[in-house]
């Protein structure tokens, strides 16, 4: 490793959900909107970005990671609808939206955001939106076809999953695409929740 890496917070998917985000994409392609498609497996529920961390913060990283995350029971999450960032005039990205425990997600982001702040990163001040970015524009996309497409895609949902541990990630780029390596996870407190539902899948 070198002195300097790119590294983020985020929640792992489970598979049933990347397969629901895979087929969503296909149906989404012939509308031919320029968009360089995010590949399913490599999307991420991101938490906190850092951008570049020095090697010798990933053990406060993981301190700070570890004392928060035992203050919170594993979230239920789904993936629903889809948007764009950041309007439809000029968009950028196009996502979808997170579902569920989604108001504890953005308590667990505060308090993740707080604690990073004392070990002396840079707070993000941007009100957060859980959300996962399925595909990136090149360039402006025709107005109609987008508002067409993000209507009949707003019903969109996968199946509920368990969220059971937060992970660190360090993010290489590559020609042919990033690359993300797991640094660190650590575990949610499942003694606050009596379990998942049977229909429920954890990602541990």
């Amino acid at each position: 490793m070198s002195d300097k890496i790119r590294a983020f917070v985020a929640l792992k998917l489970p598979e049933n959900t990347v397969s629901s985000i895979r087929r969503m994409q296909e149906d989404l392609k012939p509308y031919r909107f320029p968009v360089r498609w995010v590949r399913p497996e490599k999307i991420h529920l991101t938490i906190k970005f850092f951008g570049e961390i020095a090697e010798s913060d990933i053990k406060n990283i993981g301190a700070a990671m570890d004392n928060c995350a035992g203050n919170y029971a594993p979230l239920s999450l789904s993936a629903r609808g889809v948007g764009v960032f950041p309007g439809i005039t000029r968009p950028r990205v196009i996502w979808t939206g997170i579902s569920g425990e989604a108001s504890l997600l953005s308590a667990l982001r505060n308090d993740l955001e707080n604690r990073f702040e004392e070990t002396g990163f840079k707070r993000e001040d941007r009100p957060f939106k859980g959300h996962l970015t399925i595909g990136r524009f090149r360039e402006k996309a025709d107005r109609e076809k987008l508002i067409e497409a993000l209507r009949k895609f707003q019903s969109f949902e996968s199946e509920i999953f368990v969220a059971g541990k937060l992970y660190l990630y360090k993010s290489d780029l590559r020609p042919e695409g990033p690359v993300y390596t797991e640094l660190l996870s650590v575990s949610f407190n499942s003694d606050k929740i009596t379990g998942p539902s049977p229909k429920e899948l954890v990602i541990q």
